[in-house]
């Protein structure tokens, strides 16, 4: 029996199982240009700082070996380095794994979606499809697929410069009275001064003594003074006289009136000697029962509720005095305590005080700080145009009223102007520990956060600040455009102008309105208002505008030649003459 060698033969069948597997994966690649791809957006684009792509992909009928597997993976490259999204696995109808199946007989489509991190690098790169096919043991790399181009980036053109809010207004002032220490600067602020004459029951004549109380003589100084000082303009000066409410009607009618006439004369004789020429108005009101309400309310007299009640269950003021007189032990404290306050004649000076000149408030800020009182202070800042004075009168702020929060608020805000943000932070957490959860300062906390990006904290912080000022809703936008609101980012910067809220109705679709609010930001050289103008330009055909506008954007800043050479915003002009001769 000849022996035969079976090894010539085995080499043969394993070549020939090599060669079929090949066969398979190598016709693929070699077909690739059969696989169609529709993706979504045509052109990529960035937005809140992300790609992302839809892919559709079809494989058409007899095309996908039976068992075959594609790895797929659409890569981004551009100058200086790619990006990969993640793969997608797809396998022929025999492989006995989990992926996408795609038959052999009549094709089959692939629906992918995915997004990789923006980077400024992508704005002039192209999309591309990598794909490894797999059959056995055999792999065989197709040849890079180029499916579409990328990266139009215009929503991260947003200036990232939150605004900050001065803290200037303090606490609503509720006395009736001005307060230089409570409230918001006011040039001109109303002021007055009160005096009575008291009188005894049933007299209208005044008694020595009477003149000679400490608040009458006040209320004459001041008066004088009024009349003197050119920063003090005298309103009016008012007499009102009254009688309180015991005794008859009739009487009561008489004694108001006589003590008008005797408090009257008095004060205009002494105004009068005083140099004061004016013309007292007078008034009289026979039963003081408002006044008598009020001492009584404010006193401890017993049963005073009880007289209360009595008090409005009538109207007739006979009754109400019957009534009241009824209660005989009560009423011998009314008649000690209440009655002999309501016999008087009440003496009204009011004025309208002019402050300190611009000038003044700024030479006192500068070299007698202490001198001002918060509200003086605060104005005198904002009179500087110097951001280094601006901050100096806030640092003396902060030493003179250490307790109250806008000295490092405003210090802070100073300093975000000054493009500072970190050197602001530790002023508005101080501001924060001085008065927590006050909205201003939140804001301002806020605007740090987003600076830095962060914007999830941000938000928050935003939203505590609600109602603090038009700020917060600028801040707001800036964050919309980040998350690609476009719309909303639109609304809240509704009472603004400027290379944001362009950017927002460009991406919003309004390439009007972008243009009309560039052309209203009122900032010179801007060289991001003309690059802008330019792309609006492009996006609506209007060459004028593109090539003009661009030309003043890189002459204005000569860096943006190469940002506009890449920008895909300009990819039908590349090869344009002008646009080359703006660039080069």
């Amino acid at each position: 029996m000849n022996n035969i060698n079976f090894k010539p033969l085995v080499l043969v069948l394993t070549i020939a199982v090599l060669l079929s597997s090949c066969a398979g994966i190598n016709k693929m690649k070699k077909n690739a240009n059969q696989i169609q791809f529709k993706v979504t957006p045509e052109l990529l684009e960035a937005h809140a700082s992300d790609v992302s792509l839809a892919i559709d992909s079809r494989f058409p009928a007899k095309y996908f070996d039976k068992k075959a597997t594609i790895v797929a993976t659409p890569v981004l490259k551009y100058e200086g380095g790619e990006k990969s999204f993640a793969p997608v696995t797809v396998q022929g109808e025999n492989v006995e794994a989990n992926n996408k199946v795609i038959g052999y007989a009549n094709g089959g489509s692939v629906n992918y979606k995915n997004s990789v991190d923006y980077d400024k690098q992508m704005s002039k790169s192209e999309l591309f499809i990598n794909i490894t096919a797999s059959k056995g043991s055999k792999t065989v790399d197709f040849e890079p697929i180029k499916i579409a181009d990328g990266v139009m980036a215009t929503s991260e053109m947003i200036v990232n410069f939150p605004k900050p809010i001065l803290g200037l207004i303090r606490e609503e002032n509720t006395t009736g009275k001005y307060d230089p220490n409570i409230d918001v600067f006011q040039r001109v602020v109303p002021d007055e001064m009160m005096a009575d004459i008291h009188y005894l029951i049933n007299r209208s004549n005044i008694r020595n003594e009477e003149t000679r109380e400490n608040d009458v003589v006040a209320l004459q100084d001041y008066t004088k003074k009024a009349n003197e000082d050119e920063k003090i303009d005298l309103k009016g000066v008012e007499v009102a006289a009254y009688a309180s409410p015991d005794g008859a009607i009739d009487l009561n009618i008489d004694l108001a009136s006589k003590r008008k006439e005797t408090s009257s004369k008095f004060l205009a004789e002494k105004l009068k000697a005083a140099g004061v020429d004016i013309e007292l108005k007078t008034k009289y009101t026979p039963e003081d029962w408002d006044g008598f309400k009020k001492l009584l309310e404010e006193s401890n007299i017993q049963d005073k509720e009880l007289i209360l009640r009595v008090l409005s269950m009538y109207n007739d003021p006979e009754v109400r005095e019957r009534e009241m007189k009824n209660l005989s032990e009560t009423f011998t404290d009314v008649a000690d305590e209440i009655l002999p306050q309501l016999r008087r004649a009440k003496m009204t000076t009011t004025v309208e005080i002019t402050g300190k000149s611009d000038e003044e408030l700024k030479a006192a800020a500068k070299s007698d700080a202490a001198s001002l009182n918060p509200a003086e202070l605060l104005y005198a800042a904002t009179l500087f145009e110097d951001t280094d004075e601006q901050l100096s009168v806030y640092n003396s702020f902060m030493k003179i009223y250490p307790n109250d929060w806008r000295g490092p608020n405003n210090a802070g805000y100073v300093m975000v102007n000054k493009m500072k943000y970190t050197d602001a932070k530790p002023l508005f957490e101080k501001a924060d520990e001085l008065k927590n959860n006050e909205a201003i300062v939140q804001n301002n906390l806020g605007a740090v956060k987003l600076n830095a990006n962060d914007v999830e904290n941000a938000e928050i912080l935003f939203g505590a600040a609600a109602g603090a000022g038009d700020e917060v809703n600028y801040n707001m936008g800036i964050i919309s455009i980040k998350k690609a609101e476009y719309d909303k980012a639109v609304r809240y910067f509704s009472k603004y102008a400027d290379v944001n809220t362009a950017v927002a109705k460009i991406m919003a679709g309004d390439n009007n309105g972008a243009l009309r609010d560039l052309e209203a930001f009122d900032h010179p050289n801007c060289f991001m208002k003309d690059y802008l103008k330019a792309v609006i330009g492009a996006r609506t055909a209007k060459e004028n505008l593109l090539f003009d506008s661009l030309q003043a954007a890189c002459e204005n800043k000569a860096e943006l030649k190469a940002k506009a050479k890449t920008d895909m915003e300009f990819a039908k002009y590349f090869e344009n003459a002008k646009f080359k001769s703006i660039v080069e």
